[in-house]
Parts: C-alpha cells; sequence; structure tokens
C-alpha cells in the first residue's frame, strides 16, 4: 500500500497536475483500491469541518494584509531606508535585500509575497550597481522564505491548527530563529563578499542625517507588526481578530499615503481570492486525501513502518530532516504540510520533542524546500521577476543560503531554547 501510494503520488507530481488536484485525484484512486465502503460520500461532510475552523480565517486576512502593503508603496519606501542603514556591510544591498524581507515579513506573512515584493523593488539594482548576479538573486529567493518564520506566519497557523497548538506560542516561538536565520544570511553575503569582494558591487554612501530621516519609513511595518504581534499576547484578540486589526491598520497607512482607492481595494482583494482558493482547495484535497488514508489503513502502516525501525530520538530527527529535505524538492511547502504533519508530529512528539520546537524545526525545513529545485517556489517567484536570465543563476545564488539554513538546523537541535525560550517566558 505504501509504496503504490508514494509511487501514484510521484506520477500525478510528474505530469504537472496541480498540487491540490493532485492530492484529491490520489485520494479517489485509493478509495477503490483499498476500501471496501465509498469514502467519497464523506467529501461534503469533510469539507465542511475543514473549513469550519475559525483559525483558518487568518488565512486570508493575513494575505489580504501583504496584498494592501504590496499596493501602498510601502515596500519601496522600506527598501530605500534598509539600503541607507545596511549599504556599508560587504555585500551592500544584498543586506537591504534580508532585512527588508525580514521586515515585511513581520507583516505578509507570506513567503511568496515578500518574495516578490522586495524583489520587484530591488533587481534593478544589479546591474546598476555591479553585483554578482546569482548571489543577489538567492539572497531575494531565501529572504523572501523568511515570511513563513517571522509572526505573523500563514504556515505557523497551519501546523497549529494540524497540531492543535497554541499559534501565540509558534509565533513566539518563530521570532529568534527568524531573525537568527536572517543573521546567517547576512554572514552568508559577508562570507561571500570578503572571498570576492567584485562581488559586492559598488557601495552606496549615506550621511547619518539622510539614514535617521529614513527612519520614519521603518515605523509603518514596525507598527502593524506590534499591532498584530501585540495584540495577541496583549490578550486583546485572537490570531484571526489580530489578522483583521492589520488590514485595518494597513489602510490607515495606505490612505495616509494616499494610496487607498476602489482600483487598489479591487486588486488587493482579487489578489487575495486567487490566493486564498488555491490555499484551500490545497487544504481540502490535503485532508480528503489523509481522511482516506486512514480509513484505508496506509496512515497506521506508514507509522508502523517507521516505529518499527526502532530508531532513537535523535536517529529519527536525522531520519525527518532528511526526508524533509528530500520531499520538499518535489512538493509544493503547504501540500507537503498538511500531508506529512498529521504522521510525523505524533511520532515525534511521542518521541519527547516538544510541538512548539518541531513546528519550528518543521518551518525551517519547508523553508529550504522554497528554494531548493526543481520546485523551489520562490526560485521561480524571483525568475518571473526577471527580464532575461536562465533559471540556473537563480538555483546557484540560492545554495549558500540552503547551506545557512542547514547551520540554523544544527543550532536548533543543540540548543532547544532558540525557539523555547520566548515562549516559557510568557507563558
Amino acid at each position: 500500500m505504501i509504496a503504490t501510494t508514494l509511487i501514484l503520488l510521484l506520477v500525478l507530481i510528474g505530469l504537472s497536475i496541480p498540487v491540490g488536484a493532485a492530492l484529491g485525484v490520489l485520494g479517489l484512486i485509493l478509495d477503490p483500491l483499498y476500501s471496501m465502503l465509498p469514502l467519497t460520500r464523506g467529501i461534503g461532510e469533510l469539507a465542511w469541518s475543514t473549513n469550519n475552523e475559525f483559525l483558518l480565517v487568518a488565512i486570508p486576512l493575513f494575505i489580504l494584509l501583504g496584498e494592501i502593503l504590496l499596493r501602498s508603496g510601502l515596500a519601496e519606501r522600506m527598501y530605500g531606508a534598509m539600503s541607507l542603514w545596511l549599504s556599508w556591510l560587504p555585500g551592500g544591498l544584498m543586506h537591504a535585500n534580508i532585512g527588508a524581507s525580514a521586515l515585511f515579513a513581520a507583516t505578509s506573512g507570506s513567503s511568496v509575497a515578500t518574495a516578490a515584493t522586495v524583489g520587484t523593488v530591488a533587481l534593478p539594482q544589479i546591474k546598476r550597481y555591479g553585483y554578482n548576479e546569482p548571489l543577489f538573486l538567492g539572497s531575494l529567493a531565501a529572504g523572501g522564505t523568511l515570511g513563513i518564520l517571522i509572526p505573523p506566519s500563514i504556515n505557523l497557523v497551519l501546523y497549529g491548527v494540524l497540531t492543535n497548538s497554541s499559534v501565540p506560542k509558534l509565533y513566539l516561538a518563530g521570532i529568534i530563529p527568524g531573525l537568527l536565520l536572517a543573521g546567517l544570511f547576512m554572514l552568508t553575503v559577508i562570507i561571500g563578499c570578503i572571498a570576492k569582494p567584485e562581488w559586492g558591487g559598488r557601495r552606496i554612501t549615506a550621511s547619518w542625517g539622510e539614514r535617521f530621516a529614513s527612519l520614519r519609513h521603518l515605523a509603518p511595518p514596525l507598527g502593524i507588526f506590534l499591532l498584530v504581534v501585540g495584540s495577541i499576547y496583549a490578550g486583546l484578540a485572537t490570531p484571526t481578530e489580530a489578522a483583521a486589526l492589520g488590514v485595518t491598520g494597513a489602510m490607515i497607512l495606505a490612505a495616509f499615503s494616499r494610496r487607498l482607492t476602489l482600483s487598489m481595494l479591487r486588486d488587493a482583494v482579487e489578489g487575495t481570492m486567487k490566493a486564498t482558493a488555491m490555499i484551500m482547495l490545497i487544504i481540502l484535497a490535503a485532508a480528503f486525501l489523509n481522511f482516506v488514508m486512514s480509513a484505508t489503513g496506509i496512515t497506521d502502516a506508514i507509522t508502523g513502518s517507521i516505529r518499527g525501525l526502532g530508531l532513537s530520538p535523535v536517529q529519527m530527527l536525522f531520519v525527518i530532516v532528511v526526508f524533509y529535505l528530500i520531499l520538499g524538492c518535489f512538493m509544493e511547502t503547504l501540500s507537503m504540510m498538511i500531508t506529512t504533519i498529521p504522521i510525523v508530529a505524533p511520532i515525534m512528539i511521542g518521541l519527547g520533542y516538544d510541538s512548539i520546537w518541531l513546528g519550528i524545526l518543521i518551518i525551517v525545513l519547508v523553508e529550504a524546500a522554497l528554494i531548493t529545485p526543481p520546485v523551489g517556489l520562490n526560485l521561480f517567484v524571483v525568475q518571473s521577476l526577471r527580464k532575461s536570465g536562465s533559471m540556473n543563476a537563480v538555483i546557484v545564488g540560492s545554495m549558500p543560503y540552503v547551506a545557512a539554513m542547514a547551520l540554523l538546523l544544527l543550532l536548533l537541535a543543540l540548543f532547544p531554547d532558540l525557539a523555547l525560550f520566548l515562549p516559557r517566558v510568557f507563558d
């Protein structure tokens, strides 16, 4: 059963069928193969119970928040401020790419939105200042991944729903690893540009007066972050309500910048509807597939096979890391999370691993999937923004940042408090 399921999944993905459809079709194929009862009759009830989750309302709200901020011109001003403060480092504007991505991630909750937003502003600077193109492109793709680790994060909301974990605790747990990963990305740039100074392009000079004057452009995203995350930890709002507050704050900022128009709102809502429809299709299809696999005993067979290996907790952790790194090369991140976490999480938690720590570890692994070929979504996002050139430059430029993620995984394994310190302090 396990081999048949895996082969069918790989075939469907290899046929370039959209991921949501592939997962649903796989469930429809497995139903008559292994079930004595027509499980498809439960699709209606399953769809209702899956959608009837209040926490999932936060997903379209966070997407709308990012869409409004994108169209309000905030990203361009924020990037300009970051370039003034960080361009003195070896690597110049590549640090602005990462810093702006980290700051935008703290408002959008989406890796794709982060990569697309910062990339649109940053790409023209490659030729203008003579940067090494692969490393610069890699900083955009990797910086975008911070959108699902630094709160508020859509993927952390999904993990919380799938494992019944506290989303506020997950948000707290993501702050230190998220900032640390941004620092490791910047260290990667520094090392590369010290080894090859010509990669760093021409320096941008700025006076202290210009730098301090630019701080007003960093205040809006920080204000949105404090509004969203602060309202949660102050006990004033649930994650869903905090997302709604963030949308309200973003609309106010757009109004102050004179970008709040009916056409802008229409475009933002259309973008939100498209992204939400894609995400919910994947969630519903994966929920049906998980239902079929559980009812037919495939999930128990997979779990039993893994436990039957007799591995120690450390060995199992290594297996899970390798499993996600390989799977991430072939599956889209949301579908990968939704199909694997119901199987992986109970096993790892049963071995004594903390569910909050495990959530952060899995999110970092999912981040790596975003920039590893051939299905790395951020690679395609950055490539789509370019006017010319092959995908190879984006792939090659992203590999050093994958190494930085591997280092963070090692640090999380050796020092779990990197993720657990803040949740313990605010508990």
